[in-house]
């Protein structure tokens, strides 16, 4: 079995400081959620001293990327956007100050972006594919890029039962509109991402399907983004609670990465690292850091 990467429109992207060739390197997301009620780490990082220093250690396993949240997708009360920005903004400035790292904001506010883009994020990590009419212009009148996710519900709403005829080819068409949308309000494609959304309005079955299928989605042409870490799909697959699913985060990472996926999203930093720059070695995009097995005369 050979790998054969979906092509990418624009691989080379300017984010931030940083310059960055996906058709050559995977990125590495951490998640900070300054939240007191987070999925994974429940609010363990909610103390601004605390989100900044998550933030800055996933810098220093490996992290390309830190994706920074404030409001978590599961349904639950809506939290005002002000309230929402003054959780966030402060842990980008702190991390911007510190690190030239790629910042996202894990937001769908409209207002949010703005602040959080003035504060010096590079990217809006929007889960509801758009649903504030007004985000797509915060974006398109700034230098930062967006990620376009798919899922169903209105923000922070419940979405019983979901139900698709082939979950791949529906997220699929999804997302290939809303990038049409966000592209008329003005975004180029080089500032755009997207994800499938695993796990966000789909059951296991859905998101295993999803991972299957994953270089139907990166076919798209955009830096595909994977956001698997410790999900659900991967505790009720093997059994195991949240504490437990890292390997199963993994594998999952990789296999998506080895479909095409350019952006893997997770908890774990460090582990995931080493597993993605494999990867990126099986697939060619990277040359081992040294080479000695059975390289000269005698065997080592």
């Amino acid at each position: 079995m050979s790998f054969a990467l979906p092509p990418l429109t624009t691989p080379v992207r300017m984010l931030g400081p940083r310059s960055f060739d996906f058709s050559r390197r995977v990125a590495v997301m951490a998640i900070v959620n300054r939240t007191p009620d987070s999925f994974y780490d429940e609010g363990r990082t909610f103390a601004l001293d605390a989100a900044v220093a998550a933030s800055l250690t996933a810098v220093e396993d490996g992290a390309d990327w830190v994706d920074i949240g404030g409001v978590p997708f599961a349904p639950g009360d809506p939290l005002p956007a002000h309230e929402e920005a003054d959780r966030v903004v402060p842990v980008i400035e702190a991390v911007r100050a510190a690190s030239d790292v790629i910042i996202s904001v894990d937001t769908f506010h409209a207002e949010v972006a703005r602040r959080s883009i003035e504060a010096g994020a590079n990217v809006i990590n929007d889960t509801t594919g758009m649903s504030d009419p007004d985000l797509a212009r915060v974006v398109a009148e700034s230098n930062a890029s967006l990620v376009i996710t798919h899922s169903l519900a209105q923000p922070r709403t419940p979405f019983a039962h979901p139900r698709y005829t082939d979950v791949v080819s529906e997220v699929t068409g999804y997302l290939r509109r809303k990038v049409r949308a966000a592209m008329d309000a003005g975004i180029p494609a080089h500032r755009l991402f997207i994800d499938p959304g695993p796990d966000l309005n789909k059951n296991t079955l859905h998101t295993l399907e999803i991972v299957r299928r994953f270089d139907e989605i990166a076919a798209i042409g955009l830096p595909a983004l994977a956001a698997l870490s410790n999900k659900d799909f991967i505790g009720e697959t093997l059994d195991l609670p949240k504490a437990q699913r890292l390997e199963g985060s993994i594998a999952a990472a990789v296999a998506c990465v080895l479909q095409g996926a350019r952006i893997v999203r997770v908890h774990e930093v460090a582990p995931t690292v080493a597993a993605v720059r494999m990867a990126e070695a099986v697939l060619g995009l990277r040359q081992p850091a040294y080479l000695k097995h059975n390289m000269g005369e005698f065997n080592e």
